[in-house]
């Protein structure tokens, strides 16, 4: 017998992860791309690529010598991190979170989602026999995988140029329905603004649309803002749902510190919510870990909260600010139409559609990596309304990404 053959089904048929795949076939290339000066840029991943605060880092050098700072921590986070995340929710956003009963910390939000999945779904075979979470399409390419590896069924929410990236969920349901699934196994539906990887928000009318839709249906909302202080005007800052009426009754709210400090290798970030939820939550985490680094949890506590991580987040936004003007202008050069109300107001991603002469996002991405060394993500890993788009993540350094432009020139990619 194999031994891989032990994992489950619903291990056995889930495939490497989209990023890890590329970076793997990007370092495979390495050398013979180096040979012909064009070693890989990678701007698949969405991982900053710049120094944490220096502030932060001083903490933690600090933080590190204290006593039992080295012992075990509790898996719902210690309440200095907890009562730290409640002051950033009401500095950040104006809401009231009860560090005591409506948060938890998790090892990085892709932890907390993919445990939350699991804790709420209980496993089936049979497609239709299956519990359901929505889940936005394009969407985060680890939705799907996390549902389907906990037993589940994902259910594609369109996002389109058509619906303004914002559906209908009342058509969602009647089409869940029409499927033949039964309205009655949907447990959760997940939303993503600013979003990965479209790089848009919502409106406020339509989040309150989405928490009276899951009021009414009686299913969790669950709110991933891993890229809430990432925006370039002020008045498209990202909003919490907890600002909208009746949203502590039935969601909960994803939080990372990945993004905004530039920690993504730290893994720390916090669920807050409904305290049922949480509550629960926690219990089932605590047979998994035992909390984060205690010198972690003291030193992010304290720059969510200080005036130097304001002024790191601004700095960052006006940086990515710059890098969005230096792919955009390349990329128009290069016969893209992007026009100027389109460009993203929040993230450091670009969606755009890939050039003409090819029917497959993946044969674009294969051919701009083996001849330029550039490195992006074909829309298709992120549902099936991403196929014939692509992604770019511009976190590289701003001369690299003019050499990615450069390159692309030479090489005859052009939309």
């Amino acid at each position: 017998m194999k031994m891989e053959n032990l994992f489950n089904e619903d291990v056995m048929a889930i495939d490497t992860y989209i990023m890890v795949k590329l970076k793997e076939k990007a370092a495979k290339l390495r050398d013979k791309l180096v040979q012909k000066n064009r070693a890989p840029i990678m701007l698949s991943m969405g991982a900053p690529t710049s120094a944490p605060p220096a502030t932060l880092i001083d903490k933690l050098k600090e933080f590190l010598t204290e006593d039992n700072i080295h012992t075990y921590s509790v898996t719902k986070g210690e309440t200095y991190f907890r009562e730290a995340c409640a002051i950033r929710m009401k500095n950040r956003f104006g809401v009231d979170i009860d560090p005591v009963t409506e948060v938890c910390s998790v090892l990085g939000s892709k932890d907390g989602l993919a445990n939350l999945i699991r804790f709420i779904i209980n496993p089936k075979h049979e497609d239709f026999d299956k519990e359901i979470i929505l889940i936005p399409d394009p969407g985060y390419a680890s939705y799907s995988q996390m549902i389907s590896c906990s037993g589940g069924k994902a259910y594609s929410v369109p996002l389109t140029a058509e619906n303004n990236y914002q559906p209908n969920m009342d058509m969602v349901w009647e089409q869940l329905k029409a499927d033949g699934y039964d309205e009655k196994k949907v447990k959760a539906l997940i939303i993503n603004y600013p979003n990965n990887p479209l790089g848009v928000g919502a409106t406020r009318e339509y989040i309150q649309s989405v928490i009276d839709f899951c009021k009414k249906h009686d299913i969790l909302l669950i709110s991933d803002a891993a890229y809430c202080d990432m925006y370039y005007y002020e008045d498209d800052k990202p909003f919490s749902i907890f600002e909208f009426k009746g949203a502590k009754d039935i969601a909960v709210e994803m939080y990372t510190l990945s993004k905004s400090y530039s920690i993504t290798g730290w893994r720390l970030g916090w669920l807050c919510g409904n305290s049922e939820i949480i509550s629960r939550f926690a219990k089932g985490k605590s047979t998994i870990d035992n909390g984060i680094f205690k010198a972690l949890q003291k030193a992010c506590a304290y720059i969510m909260v200080a005036a130097e991580g304001d002024d790191y987040i601004k700095e960052c936004n006006i940086a990515y600010k710059k890098k969005q003007n230096i792919m955009i202008k390349g990329l128009r050069e290069l016969g893209w139409d992007i026009p100027d109300e389109k460009v993203p107001r929040t993230t450091f991603y670009l969606w755009l559609p890939i050039p003409k002469k090819y029917n497959s996002s993946v044969k674009f991405c294969e051919d701009l990596l083996e001849k330029s060394g550039v490195v992006i993500v074909p829309g298709s890993a992120f549902g099936k309304y991403g196929e014939r788009f692509f992604r770019i993540s511009y976190v590289a350094s701003d001369e690299k990404l003019q050499e990615a432009i450069d390159r692309m020139k030479a090489d005859g990619f052009r939309f």
